[in-house]
């Protein structure tokens, strides 16, 4: 592998209880690496710490011990050379689409009309043509992930980081966007570091897999190269021998730590 991306080597995060007695350590000695052009899926079960190795990606977080390398160099705070995805809404209420996406720009200091151009182009591009004018709540679930997505790759980064950006949409929407983001990316070829708890996701649009462990002390305990050709549409690749093969094998990886999860958010 060329020099990486992204290089999380050797991260651990331990935090202080909820109850103030004593410490948590959600990762631990944890190494991850994304090449220039890769997208890596990171499942895992629900808690197990995927968000958290996103944030120390994102310079958000600061972890307990381990380094995190952007192409080679030592980060330093907020990793500038990244474009993050969130989970939940990003989306300013009192901003119209247009103002959404270009807000990037506008506090990089990006001249407006030059601005406004980059932003109706990529509300072009991710299906928000002529709708630059409405705001969050004149917009579907979808369009919203859409407006988010423009927002976040407007600003041309080399690394994006994306917190399971799809979860909360119905399943057509859902492969709607996952074929717009890999559309994007196919054609840009940025790294990608794609966080979700959604198996058939990973598979269909990933170079590689890696599986987290239950937590606490959450760790990679499976890596999977996926060698399904491109271009792929996600729907149909599930009909693919291979994409059987490799779901089958990650799953018997993942079984045993989601049912560890489970587990314990019983007990919690």
């Amino acid at each position: 592998m060329s020099e990486a991306a992204l290089l999380l080597d050797d991260i651990t995060c331990t935090f202080a209880a909820r109850d103030g007695q004593g410490s948590y350590t959600a990762v631990k000695n944890s190494s991850l690496a994304v090449a220039p052009g890769e997208f890596v899926s990171v499942v895992g079960p629900t808690g197990c710490g995927k968000s958290t190795l996103l944030n120390v990606a994102a310079g958000l977080l600061q972890p307990s011990s381990g380094n995190v390398k952007v192409f080679g160099a030592p980060l330093k705070g907020i990793n500038h050379r990244a474009g993050y995805m969130f989970q939940g809404e990003a989306l300013m209420p009192w901003r119209n689409a247009l103002s959404n996406v270009t807000a990037g720009l506008e506090f990089a200091g990006v001249p407006p009309n030059e601005a406004r151009e980059r932003g109706l182009e990529w509300l072009k591009r991710v299906g928000l043509g002529g709708f630059e004018d409405r705001y969050p709540h004149q917009m579907s679930g979808g369009m919203r992930k859409r407006a988010m997505l423009a927002q976040t790759l407007i600003r041309d980064p080399d690394i994006i980081l994306m917190d399971e950006p799809f979860s909360a949409l119905d399943i057509q929407t859902r492969q709607l966007m996952e074929n717009e983001v890999l559309e994007i990316w196919m054609a840009r070829r940025k790294a990608v570091l794609f966080i979700t708890h959604d198996l058939d996701e990973a598979i269909a649009m990933s170079d590689r897999v890696i599986v987290l462990s239950a937590g606490p002390g959450t760790r990679p305990i499976g890596e999977f190269a996926i060698d399904i050709p491109r271009p792929r549409d996600v729907a149909e690749v599930r009909n693919h021998l291979r994409f059987v093969e490799l779901h089958k094998a990650i799953w018997d990886v993942l079984r045993e730590e989601v049912l560890k999860g489970y587990a314990q958010q019983k007990r919690a």
